[in-house]
């Protein structure tokens, strides 16, 4: 029996997002589909990068929750806590092309599952594009496709 290959167990419906996307777009097509991160693509649908979940969080800025403390039933802020909501709106407002990754790990659609799996566990990713003979986006695979391709092998 032949060993799987991306094109037998990828996602072919790839939701992707604009570089010029803000934050907050990409926050909420991210919770909408229950995903964890997409390939970025330029005006002409070229894949240009890939943003994930871990890209928002570890974002460089001056995000940072206020502190406090009770007393008698009130909530007193250590910090401003309008500083704290205009960073926010500030953040949500950066564009994806500010916070993704350039440098897209990639496997065309014959690769086997065995050297996805391979490359994800080396290279400690959760998500990796597909493309075809012309480099283009054909599809996208993540550590639960892996998982299911066990089942359907055997």
């Amino acid at each position: 029996m032949a060993e799987l290959v991306a094109k037998e167990i990828m996602n072919k419906n790839v939701i992707t997002i604009s570089k010029d996307a803000s934050i907050e777009e990409l926050s909420e097509i991210l919770l909408k589909n229950n995903i964890s991160g997409m390939p970025v693509v330029d005006e002409e649908d070229n894949m240009i990068g890939i943003v994930t979940e871990g890209d928002i969080i570890v974002q460089d800025t001056d995000l940072h929750f206020p502190r406090y403390f009770r007393l008698l039933d009130s909530i007193i802020y250590l910090e401003s806590l309008s500083k704290f909501k205009k960073n926010l709106k500030k953040h949500l407002a950066t564009k994806v092309e500010d916070i993704m990754t350039e440098e897209v790990i990639v496997v065309e659609e014959n690769t086997t599952v065995s050297d996805i799996a391979n490359l994800m566990t080396e290279k400690n990713i959760n998500r990796v594009p597909v493309i075809d003979e012309n480099k283009n986006l054909v599809g996208i695979i993540t550590r639960a496709d892996i998982v299911k391709s066990m089942t359907k092998k055997q």
